[in-house]
């Protein structure tokens, strides 16, 4: 946390109004710029104004997971001030608030909390300070409430918007006071989201909702064979359509991949679909018009036999003697899935000479005007400082609008006309163009003493790097962390443990999903739990606490759902219950799924998921209960809906109709329980999604003996 440094006042052109202004750096909280209001492009994160507005800014996008309000609340909260008391905006990846402009990896809160808070305390502060100097009394006797300064021995009170200007020429605290938890007036308790009206009336903007004038529309059509690119065309037919004004050719950068690809402008989206259904294209499919996922399958498969790249080794694994009747050993598959946004791909972009102007929903604001080699002036050929943005509402991240490629690509095509340009992908592009989570394999296997005791236990990931797609300069010989996120983070108290990674060639991009590569991983890691406790005739629940005889987050996350889910109640015949838990960076949750298994028809139903999610602090319950619904109905989608799967180098999935999503009368009910005890805050977003896969095929074995190892499973048994 860098020093908070002196406040400046601002002088906003046409009024007479002074406001005082705190930011947000790259590195913690950085200074204030005198400036005018009007025509300049600086947002401070706290706008006090003497004609009493307040304004917050969110650096968080918002993508439905509540940051506009999540993150004015922090700050609103140390402040002093209602949420009704203040204009809430967002900014638009601006230098002044620098590159924590992002939201993925659950961190709006779990990297905010602190952060925003003194935001807020630092402010307070200053006001008091000032307020007090005027009163000449001692600081002590003043306190802040609704934006205002009390005088708590004569009652007087003075507004924030009265003491702007004594405050602005106050140093704030380095380490401002923070409020004593019991003392909150809006953390922690269910609050109204700003954002819920815009959404339900209509007048939210999301990217594909931007419309300018003399806008234009373009289509992309790309190689349908992953990995191939670009050889010749033909535009004759679709130039012929009337309403097409032109045909491009256009780049598309997705990590280290560059694509090219044939754009169609037209004057609406549906002239420009006629277009691009007419072009003649002849492709270079570079040879992968021979690959097929099920061949590749077996490769990941066989590569299980290799050793692989050591990830950690704690103990002395390989000299535990373990006997044959004692070992225990299992192969899980997990496939590749598209991230399903339910707003497509989209990106209004214009170009007039060296300056570019975008309007689009993504994750990372930060770098669409960023001056990283990634970041998209590089990757398109501007310079930063000639590149103006605007932050949409998003219609579904799930780690797919971390990228950039979209972005990237409608650059491209606006620099083919004068235009405002809008380019939208089809839902089929978005299903078979990726990029996608990567399958991950995992090959697993633990021992016992004599007595019963877990005495080694290894898991190997086998599986395509994460790294390597999105960089040339990975070095192989390496673990890619991302692909082996969590397995050792487990706070199980097992004497040997041993990681490690295979790498497989893989020429389709990979991307971050929902909870990364921990949606795959601990599937395979915790269904194998239970595999152990089966081994051993352990209560699966029994057998993981046994493993956790130290105090940790994970023992109260599994003793507090062991109780809310009723585990030790017997069932009914033909039900059962499963249990699973994960830890990682993201945060930690746990589930208990019931089902029934009906004997004549041969099926599970999903009665319910009874959640429990570890938060160290929370924000807004109502929040935290809608992320987690959200991420179990997504896993429960993965768990057991079709994946991705590619034939003769081409996806084979093409839409909602073959690549389906769950529906509301698949939804199990849900309960959600939240802890929030103090210690580590931990993110919302992910966690709920991890442990649902393995909970749901734990209780199906409960329910029927049937041990599933493979995603996606059916619910027939």
């Amino acid at each position: 946390m860098n020093q908070l440094t002196r406040r400046h006042f601002i002088q906003t052109s046409g009024t007479a109004s002074l406001a005082l202004c705190l930011g947000i750096s790259n590195k913690g909280i950085a200074k204030n710029t005198t400036s005018n209001m009007v025509g300049k492009n600086f947002n401070p994160l706290i706008l006090v104004e003497s004609n009493g507005n307040i304004t917050i800014y969110n650096t968080k996008p918002e993508m439905g997971q509540g940051t506009t309000q999540s993150v004015p609340a922090m700050i609103a909260e140390e402040f002093e001030v209602s949420l009704d008391q203040v204009t809430i905006k967002q900014t638009n990846g601006e230098k002044e608030f620098g590159f924590g402009q992002r939201a993925g990896g659950s961190s709006s809160i779990r990297t905010g909390y602190t952060q925003f808070r003194k935001v807020g305390a630092a402010a307070k502060a200053v006001f008091i300070l000032a307020a007090s100097a005027r009163w000449q009394v001692d600081p002590s006797t003043c306190y802040a409430e609704n934006g205002t300064v009390v005088n708590s021995t004569t009652k007087k009170v003075l507004s924030y918007g009265e003491l702007v200007e004594e405050a602005s020429k106050l140093e704030l605290p380095k380490e401002p006071k923070l409020k004593d938890p019991k003392d909150f007036k809006i953390i922690g308790k269910v609050s109204k989201r700003p954002d819920i009206p815009l959404k339900t009336n209509g007048t939210a903007v999301f990217g594909l909702d931007v419309q300018l004038p003399g806008m234009v529309y373009a289509t992309v059509e790309r190689c349908p064979v992953i990995g191939g690119t670009l050889k010749t065309f033909d535009a004759t037919e679709a130039l012929k359509v009337p309403g097409v004004l032109k045909v491009v050719e256009v780049e598309r950068i997705v990590g280290k991949y560059h694509f090219k690809g044939v754009a169609v402008i037209a004057n609406s989206y549906w002239t420009a679909l006629q277009g691009r259904k007419r072009l003649k294209i002849d492709w270079d499919t570079k040879g992968f018009e021979t690959f097929n996922s099920s061949e590749y399958e077996e490769k990941l498969r066989k590569l299980a036999n290799e050793e692989g790249i050591l990830d950690k080794n704690k103990g002395a694994i390989e000299t535990v003697n373990i006997a044959p009747a004692n070992y225990i050993e299992a192969f899980y598959e997990t496939p590749m899935i598209a991230h399903h946004t339910l707003e497509v791909m989209n990106c209004v972009a214009q170009v007039n000479g060296e300056n570019a102007e975008i309007w689009t929903s993504t994750q990372v604001p930060s770098s669409v005007v960023g001056a990283g080699t990634t970041d998209a002036p590089k990757l398109a050929g501007f310079k930063p400082d000639n590149v103006k943005f605007h932050s949409q509402f998003i219609g579904g991240g799930f780690g797919r609008r971390l990228y950039l490629d979209y972005i990237v690509e409608a650059l491209n095509v606006a620099k083919h006309t004068d235009k405002p340009v809008k380019v939208i992908w089809t839902r089929e592009d978005t299903t078979k163009q990726g990029p996608f989570r990567p399958m991950t394999f995992s090959q697993l296997s633990g021992g016992f003493s004599e007595d019963g005791k877990l005495l080694a236990f290894r898991h190997k990931v086998i599986s395509p790097s994460y790294f390597e797609s999105f960089s040339d300069s990975y070095d192989k010989t390496k673990v890619d962390t991302i692909m082996v996120e969590g397995i050792a983070e487990q706070e199980y108290e097992i004497p040997n443990i041993k990681t490690s990674f295979v790498r497989a060639d893989y020429h389709v991009p990979v991307a971050a999903f929902r909870s990364v590569t921990s949606s795959t991983l601990a599937f395979a890691h915790e269904c194998f739990m239970d595999e152990l406790a089966n081994k051993v005739g352990k209560d699966p629940f029994d057998f993981r606490l046994s493993l956790l005889t130290k105090p940790s987050d994970t023992k109260r996350v599994l003793q507090k759902l062991r109780e809310v889910s009723n585990w030790d109640t017997p069932l009914a015949k033909g039900k059962g219950r499963g249990v699973a838990q994960w830890s990682f960076f993201a945060g930690l949750c746990g589930h208990v799924v019931e089902v029934t298994y009906n004997e004549a028809t041969k099926t599970i139903k999903i009665d319910k998921v009874t959640a429990v999610i570890d938060l160290g602090e929370v924000v807004n319950p109502d929040n935290v209960k809608n992320q987690t619904e959200g991420a179990i109905i997504m896993a429960l989608t993965a768990a057991i809906k079709q994946g991705i799967t590619l034939k003769n180098g081409v996806v084979e999935q093409n839409n909602f109709y073959d690549n389906e999503m769950i529906r509301i009368n698949e939804t199990p009910e849900i309960e959600v329980h939240i802890l929030a005890e103090g210690g580590k805050v931990k993110g919302v977003g992910e966690p709920g999604f991890p442990p649902f896969a393995p909970a749901l095929a734990n209780a199906i074995f409960a329910a029927t003996g049937k041990r599933i190892r493979k995603m996606p499973f059916e619910l027939e048994v």
